[in-house]
């Protein structure tokens, strides 16, 4: 059973800019397949808009070509989400609700956030397990 997982806005930043942690290595797990990757519409837009951001260029230095060729290439993999049921608000930071909701509406097995203590409450309500990146490339590899 492939195992379905949302990745928050911030595993995205943190992997494109360094090569050296378990979010960019999680980047290389999703093109590969390695999990079935799970996302809305606007979480997609989002992942474009933070990406995009000035402050976030200057971190991970690419240009907005290059942010999306990489958007582009794991659209090939994503499997889209409606959201069918939006129960804002839900969570403290009303810009976590977007990944909240592609993580119930998607069926996801896991949400992967450097951001965990956020969306703890969340996972009382709904069938998810909520990992940081550094769990979840341990499951992954556990897994495999």
């Amino acid at each position: 059973m492939i195992i379905r997982a949302v990745l928050d806005t911030n595993i995205l930043v943190a992997g494109i800019s360094s090569q050296l942690g378990a979010s960019f290595i999680l980047l290389t797990h999703a093109l590969n397949r390695n999990f079935e990757l799970v996302a809305s519409p606007a979480l997609w837009l989002e992942y474009e808009a933070v990406l995009k951001r000035r402050e976030i260029m200057n971190l991970h230095g690419l240009a907005a070509n290059d942010v999306d060729d990489i958007l582009n290439a794991l659209a090939q993999v994503v499997t889209p989400v409606q959201s069918h049921f939006l129960w804002r608000p839900q969570l403290r930071d009303p810009n976590d609700e977007m990944v909240l909701e592609a993580t119930v509406n998607g069926h996801a097995d896991y949400l992967v956030t450097l951001n965990v203590r956020d969306f703890t409450l969340a996972t009382s309500r709904w069938q998810f397990r909520l990992l940081s990146p550094g769990l979840f490339l341990r499951l992954l590899e556990n897994t495999s």
